[in-house]
């Protein structure tokens, strides 16, 4: 199973920025599919997750700015990021979480918001 993130960049505060990912090699119709990020010297946090049914949960922090959706064919999951500030500057990772499999992670994608 792979996972191939992209989307991530440098924008300025109340910028906005799309992030996508898709799997590979998996044909699970039952999961998890989300996105967590880490900035410098911090734990690896959540951001969103949506489950096959399309029930999302969000974290506080990005709670109205960020959407999270997934493409019919469960297979690409994707982040909306709106009125982006500096402190939401992380590497952005992308999660997959199959019914009886372990779960998996993209490689990371930068995002930085500054002026």
């Amino acid at each position: 199973v792979q996972l191939q993130a992209s989307g991530g960049g440098l924008v300025q505060p109340g910028g906005s920025l799309r992030l996508s990912c898709a799997v590979s090699g998996s044909s699970a119709s039952i999961n998890v599919m989300g996105w967590y990020r880490q900035a410098s010297g911090n734990k690896r946090e959540l951001v969103a997750i949506i489950n096959s049914a399309g029930r999302a949960n969000y974290a506080d922090s990005v709670k109205g700015r960020f959407t999270i959706s997934r493409d019919s064919g469960k297979t690409s999951v994707y982040l909306q990021m709106n009125s982006l500030k500096p402190e939401d500057t992380a590497v952005y990772y992308c999660y997959y979480l199959p019914l009886g499999a372990p779960e998996y992670w993209g490689q990371g994608t930068q995002v930085t918001v500054s002026s």
